[in-house]
């Protein structure tokens, strides 16, 4: 997996990065973060699970911070690919929604994104760089890329939207409600309405009230 590192401490310049390694520091570095948060990961044990030295890995991806950023924008690219935001006129504007909001709910309810969610959570990262770093690394992508398809929507007339960067916000949020919160409760609130009858049910419900409140006459 050819990712770059996000912003952050950048890896030192050098030869050619070995790709392989690259993505083999990044899976190990994922599986670990979610298995063990990530307080409870050091750069050695992510070295020693990718067969790699720990100088490896950090001129691969800088440092710690780095690294979980970079597994998240890896999360997010893979569960809301850029294709899933490129210019389809053809496509109508309930369907191209319901594709967006099915992927993105299936990427936020995954173990890894939960786990990286209870992480940024946590008090010693909440006052770190970290949220920041993955808010550029994965949110920010995909609001600016939903902003940017609005955008064109209120270009073709289908949409009326003084703020389409708020309206991408309302749209993300609304999908997450109550059955996000739920997953990162673990069982305390019965995440079991992930079904995916509850799911599509949900997901409707959300299109049909942003469309309410937006789309033109």
């Amino acid at each position: 997996m050819n990712t770059p590192a996000p912003a952050g401490k950048p890896a030192p310049p050098g030869r050619p990065k070995d790709m392989a390694k690259r993505a083999s520091i990044l899976t190990a570095a994922s599986k670990l973060f979610v298995q063990h948060g990530y307080g409870g990961v050091s750069m050695d044990q992510i070295a020693a699970e990718a067969g790699v030295s720990k100088l490896t890995v950090y001129s691969h991806y800088g440092d710690k911070d780095s690294l979980f950023a970079a597994a998240v924008q890896a999360h997010c690219e893979r569960g809301m690919p850029t294709e899933l935001f490129m210019p389809a006129p053809n496509v109508p504007l309930r369907v191209r929604l319901s594709e967006i909001a099915h992927a993105f709910l299936a990427m936020v309810m995954t173990p890894e994104a939960i786990a990286g969610h209870r992480v940024l959570c946590s008090p010693h990262v909440a006052s770190s760089n970290l949220p920041k770093m993955i808010w550029d690394a994965g949110p920010k992508r995909i609001n600016d890329a939903f902003t940017a398809l609005l955008m064109r929507r209120i270009e073709a007339g289908e949409l009326e939207i003084n703020e389409p960067a708020r309206a991408a916000g309302h749209f993300f949020t609304l999908l997450k409600g109550e059955l996000h919160a739920q997953a990162v409760l673990g069982n305390y609130c019965g995440a079991g309405n992930t079904q995916d009858g509850n799911l599509d049910a949900h997901i409707e419900s959300v299109v049909d009230l942003f469309l309410r409140a937006y789309a033109k006459a």
